[in-house]
């Protein structure tokens, strides 16, 4: 066992416990992920309130804005893969 996995205080798992013993409850990885997808849910709703009240020319500098960086990324992709 390395350094980097040996617990902090003995608080710890012993080294003999296997490490499925070390994972989380799956209820506790589902209510996260339902939790994140609310969040997620709420703040996208929220963003699209403030969007639909901005002003057109706000709107436009804001389309100029996400179209340069898409087409941004767009081509640092094409670079890595050289397509």
């Amino acid at each position: 066992m390395t350094d980097m996995y040996k617990p902090i205080n003995d608080n710890g798992p012993s080294p003999s416990q296997s490490d499925n013993n070390n994972l989380p409850p799956a209820s506790h990885e589902a209510s996260r992920t339902l939790l994140a997808g609310v969040v997620g849910g709420i703040v996208s709703a929220a963003a699209y309130l403030i969007y639909t009240r901005l002003p057109d020319d706000q709107r436009d500098r804001l389309h100029a804005r996400a179209r340069t960086l898409i087409e941004s990324k767009v081509n640092e992709m094409r670079s890595r893969f050289n397509l």
